[in-house]
């Protein structure tokens, strides 16, 4: 026998499969890996100006294109693999996009040495644990926050590029640092 209830999702998500199975499996999950983190980063990165479903879409690409999100060697990516990737039409194809990625993991690295894990860095700015937000519409939701606005502003200072306000509050919710599910989805008390 189905199941005769259909579970409420946020809106957001709400009929495309892509989307509804990132919505019920990964997003606003909290994550502390570091190699996660980054590839959260990176897409995140790319979808500035642009809608998640595009980079959803591409995601598989992504990967293969940068070898698995291995920031250890996108660090050493030269002039030759940026010219490669340009070339990719499985991705998103924005020098400026590509060149942050590289210049990204660099700064990546670099907090790491400071902090030991970028997870360490990065959660620190909740105190370890997700801010649970109540929204009835997901729509409420804010773009950025002033948390946001201050983890948006060291990143920058540590050499990060792309990492707005905007971009920083999409990957604090992508990652569970904040929970805007909204207060009836099914997963707003799951995660």
């Amino acid at each position: 026998m189905g199941n005769l209830m259909e579970k409420h999702r946020c809106g957001w998500c709400v009929g495309d499969r892509l989307y509804e199975a990132y919505h019920d499996h990964e997003w606003g999950v909290p994550v502390k890996d570091d190699e996660t983190l980054f590839e959260f980063l990176i897409l995140e990165t790319f979808q500035a100006g642009l809608s998640w479903i595009t980079i959803l879409r591409k995601r598989e690409n992504f990967r293969k294109a940068f070898d698995h999100f291995d920031y250890k060697k996108i660090a050493l990516y030269d002039q030759e693999k940026v010219h490669a990737l340009l070339q990719n039409p499985g991705i998103i194809r924005n020098r400026l996009k590509i060149q942050a990625t590289v210049s990204n993991a660099k700064a990546f690295l670099e907090v790491q040495r400071e902090f030991g894990t970028f997870s360490d860095y990065i959660w620190g700015f909740v105190d370890g644990k997700p801010i649970k937000n109540a929204f009835e519409n997901y729509k409420d939701a804010p773009a950025n926050t002033p948390l946001s606005d201050s983890i948006s502003k060291d990143l920058k200072k540590r050499g990060f590029k792309f990492v707005g306000s905007t971009v920083i509050y999409a990957h604090m919710q992508a990652t569970g640092m904040v929970n805007d599910h909204e207060i009836q989805c099914f997963r707003y008390h799951e995660v």
